[in-house]
């Protein structure tokens, strides 16, 4: 269990919640975390476990269905569910689309969405990356033609999380291909609409109870409606997300280190060899006293990158610096946790095995750790 006691980020109404996080994933996640990892997908009655209990969401306005919360509250749920060692993609709705809905949506499309995306009876996703475009968002194929009132979708997009259980998808698309950046567009695309297509749930090294998908528009004519946030606009509108989106993944990355060193205490201080725990070694007591001063700075810096996006002072270069840093931080505590296992770290049945699978992406998606080191450089 996270120890939250010397937190700075949080009051008591966060820590509160955080109870019944702990609480609600108890019941309805921690019973299943090998069958979500097996059948490569978080099922809904999990979805409307969390909307039932106000953790979907939490941020929107009660006038859109929900609760009117701070980010610190979508934190909260992003550590507790990372400490948990589940990579469901409940994260990606709470901090990411859900703003993109509220910030940007018309009243038709906000009431359309926002409620059922807090109760859990509806589920989004976002397609930016396709084959050929990855952290360089500027090099998208995938297109929505005018036709008169309507768009006209086409394209594919590829590593979209959420993608098999998604009912809405914002599209990036090109709406105007002769303009580069500037002629993208978000768009949003309905499960149900005739031309889109989902393929197959893909095969991750890690992660697996995230859906993450291939998705495919031939010819999906949707309204000109659909539009989310103004023409044109898109890689303006992703641009601006990028601070909140890049601190939501240094929080999970910081708390799925925590549990890797929680694991590696746990397990040196069990296991014996040569007459003495492994723990009493000095190499083993020394590398996890490297280890909890990193984790120390670790915590205190990510308070204050919470608090000062709750502020609305956090800059994108600032919130890119938590990123790689906090991202580097969990794929060497989870490295360093799995070495101390020595040949149990190498087996699945272990709970370092799965951490340390499912950190490895984190350096990689929300644009790499080298592209964070091009932000931070940008403002140097």
């Amino acid at each position: 269990m996270l120890d939250t006691s010397y937190r700075t980020a949080y009051n008591e109404d966060h820590e509160a919640f955080r109870d019944t996080v702990r609480k609600v994933f108890a019941e309805h996640m921690t019973p299943h975390l090998d069958r979500h990892e097996e059948e490569g997908i978080v099922g809904r009655e999990a979805w409307k476990a969390l909307g039932d209990a106000g953790m979907l969401c939490p941020t929107v306005k009660e006038e859109n269905g929900g609760l009117g919360l701070d980010f610190g509250f979508n934190c909260v749920i992003t550590e507790e569910l990372s400490y948990l060692g589940s990579s469901a993609g409940f994260t990606l709705q709470n901090d990411i689309t859900a703003n993109y809905f509220e910030r940007l949506g018309t009243e038709e499309q906000r009431q359309k969405y926002l409620p059922g995306m807090v109760t859990g009876d509806i589920i989004t996703a976002i397609a930016m990356t396709e084959p050929g475009a990855g952290s360089d968002l500027q090099g998208i194929r995938t297109t929505a033609a005018r036709d008169d009132d309507h768009l006209i979708v086409n394209g594919s997009k590829t590593y979209i999380t959420n993608g098999q259980n998604a009912d809405c998808v914002i599209v990036v698309a090109k709406t105007d291909p002769s303009q580069g950046a500037k002629g993208t567009s978000l768009v949003l695309v309905d499960a149900d609409t005739p031309g889109f297509e989902r393929g197959r749930n893909l095969d991750k090294i890690g992660q697996h109870s995230a859906d993450t998908s291939e998705l495919f528009f031939h010819d999906c004519r949707v309204p000109a409606e659909n539009l989310l946030g103004g023409e044109g606009r898109g890689f303006i509108h992703l641009m601006e997300e990028l601070p909140q989106e890049r601190v939501g993944i240094a929080v999970g990355a910081q708390a799925g280190a925590q549990r890797a060193f929680d694991e590696a205490v746990k397990f040196t201080k069990d296991r014996k060899a040569f007459g003495k725990t492994v723990f009493e070694f000095q190499n083993t007591k020394f590398t996890l006293a490297d280890l909890k001063a990193k984790l120390q700075v670790g915590w205190a810096h990510l308070d204050w990158a919470i608090k000062k996006h709750l502020a609305g002072e956090l800059t994108t270069d600032e919130a890119s610096a938590a990123k790689l840093w906090h991202t580097d931080l969990q794929w060497e505590v989870c490295d360093a946790a799995l070495q101390l296992h020595g040949g149990a770290g190498y087996m699945n049945e272990y709970a370092i095995a799965r951490l340390w699978r499912d950190a490895r992406v984190t350096r990689i998606f929300g644009g790499t750790n080298e592209i964070m080191k091009e932000v931070i450089s940008r403002s140097i």
